[in-house]
């Protein structure tokens, strides 16, 4: 199913495809383990960074160690050294849903001008701030808008937004309960 491509969305889409390709003949590679570390600062604000994980049966490394600063805003009587913790979720989402678009578009030869994901996300705080305990601590409802411009009909569009959502791996995470275990060490 190689395809050639006479667009340039900055997509090695063969070698994805050559990659789906191996770790379906070998499913044990397919099995990863990411990883991030998160160290108090003061306050609400927090340093997360990520370097390593698990992957095609070893341990990998990114070229570089990626920093994220979490704070909340002075609204909450904190220092707003960084984006909140929703707010880097609602983030995660948008970049793992807006590479699959680029991904998929490559894939299908449509050539991209620009992709903007805008989103929001409604919480109610009072059960955050324990002053609802019936008031849900995570977001009610998240809408996401894309502004594409590209070299194709509304319809491939729409097609290509359905299908990086259908394989969007933050958004499955999001979407479905997932397992989550605590300890203290």
């Amino acid at each position: 199913m190689a395809m050639i491509n006479a667009v340039n969305n900055g997509v090695n889409t063969q070698a994805l495809l050559n990659a789906r390709d191996a770790l379906s003949a070998s499913p044990m590679g397919a099995q990863f383990t990411w990883r991030a570390t998160c160290k108090w600062l003061h306050g609400t604000h927090s340093r997360s960074t990520v370097q390593g994980f698990y992957g095609l049966g070893a341990e990998q490394q990114h070229q570089t160690e990626f920093t994220f600063d979490a704070d909340h805003p002075e609204v909450f009587a904190a220092e707003d050294h960084g984006a909140t913790p929703v707010e880097l979720v609602l983030s995660g989402l948008a970049s793992c849903l807006t590479a699959g678009v680029a991904s998929i578009a490559q894939l299908r030869g449509i050539q991209l001008r620009s992709v903007t994901a805008k989103l929001e996300g409604d919480m109610d705080i009072l059960g955050v701030l324990g002053a609802d305990t019936d008031a849900r601590n995570g977001f009610n409802h998240i809408r996401v808008t894309f502004d594409i411009d590209a070299d194709a009909k509304p319809e491939d569009i729409k097609a290509l937004v359905a299908q990086s959502q259908k394989r969007s791996a933050v958004y499955d995470i999001i979407t479905n309960p997932t397992n989550v275990t605590v300890n203290v060490a």
